[in-house]
């Protein structure tokens, strides 16, 4: 068992401006998916040049951001809404949501594909392995803010909070959705792969793996278990992800079609 060490989520203040580790494992995140993004284009099969890395990143930040909030607020924070319309503006206030984000890359995607007359499957396929790595360090922003708490258990890995013995289950998200499907993915991705693959290994991987943590993280207190006692709407959201990914893969494997931006 070990003491949950309760770091000071704000890591320094300029006046009214705080400076926050949640905020700063976000910029960690980004900053590695330029540099794997840029290290991606190196291969004679990308399907953008290195001077399109920032653009792209930039379109995916505001995926993440707008569409990991409106998510948050849709999927766990409608009651919210409707007694407070300005509730989805207050950010400051914490709520992001991952499947909101995923919603919103894709649409991000969509747009530069749209500006830059890239395939929206192709630029999936491109920056599905460069993803995990930024979750992964999102999930250490939950820890370090001491949220999204795993169920009382007596595992030597346990975290002692407030006298109660919990699973880190924000740590286990970092490690499966975060290392684990990174390596997963990058070292799946250095040949040639027919198009949809490397999108489905990610909705597979991630889904999969959430699915499963879920079993050990508490639900939202204003949500509860949605059915049969143990049905968390994190399943909920994230078995249509793996069901999607398995449809995917089976079209790419039937098809056996490469994404034109990989050849």
């Amino acid at each position: 068992m070990l003491n949950y060490p309760e770091i000071d989520p704000v890591i320094f203040s300029i006046g009214f401006l705080k400076i926050r580790w949640y905020g700063l494992m976000y910029l960690i995140g980004f900053v590695i998916a330029i540099m794997l993004a840029k290290i991606r284009t190196k291969k004679s099969w990308s399907p953008i040049k290195q001077s399109e890395v920032d653009d792209l990143i930039f379109y995916c930040m505001l995926g993440v951001i707008l569409g990991g909030r409106m998510g948050y607020v849709i999927f766990y924070g409608w009651q919210q809404l409707i007694s407070d319309p300005f509730y989805v503006f207050r950010i400051m206030e914490g709520g992001m949501s991952f499947h909101g984000g995923l919603i919103g890359v894709i649409a991000a995607l969509w747009l530069f594909g749209r500006k830059a007359n890239k395939d929206m499957i192709t630029m999936m396929d491109f920056v599905a392995p460069i993803v995990p790595l930024g979750l992964g360090f999102g999930r250490i922003g939950n820890f370090i803010n001491g949220e999204l708490w795993g169920k009382p258990t007596n595992v030597a890995w346990s975290f002692k909070v407030n006298g109660v013995s919990l699973h880190a289950t924000q740590l286990y998200e970092a490690f499966l959705e975060g290392l684990v499907l990174f390596l997963i993915l990058w070292f799946f991705t250095e040949k040639k792969r027919p198009k949809m693959h490397s999108s489905a290994i990610f909705l597979i991987g991630y889904g999969i793996f959430r699915f499963f943590i879920e079993f050990y993280r508490v639900p939202d207190s204003h949500l509860d278990y949605l059915a049969f006692g143990w049905v968390t709407m994190g399943q909920i959201l994230t078995a249509p992800m793996i069901i999607i990914g398995v449809i995917m893969l089976i079209l790419a494997n039937k098809k056996g079609k490469i994404s034109r931006g990989w050849q």
